[in-house]
């Protein structure tokens, strides 16, 4: 599963496709303040970005250097 959830935190690994996107949201909006952590996600679809920018969860861990590192890394500190 390319979204792992859990009580404490969400871990995008690999490929995340727009079909988890809802499941993330969801996840989200029931567990306020828990942890995302990004560091194993290869790439995510533009729909999980757009979740992760409206709800502003702490992201805990970005992927190693590149494209998406750099999308992410507003969000980590923000």
């Amino acid at each position: 599963m390319p979204i792992e959830l859990n009580q404490e935190r969400a871990v995008l690994v690999g490929v995340c496709t727009v079909e988890e996107a809802e499941s993330l949201l969801s996840w989200v909006l029931e567990h306020p303040g828990a942890e995302v952590d990004a560091t194993p996600c290869e790439h995510l679809h533009s729909a999980i970005l757009q979740v992760l920018m409206a709800r502003r969860p702490p992201l805990t861990g970005l992927p190693p250097d590149g494209p998406l590192a750099q999308v992410l890394r507003p969000l980590a500190t923000a």
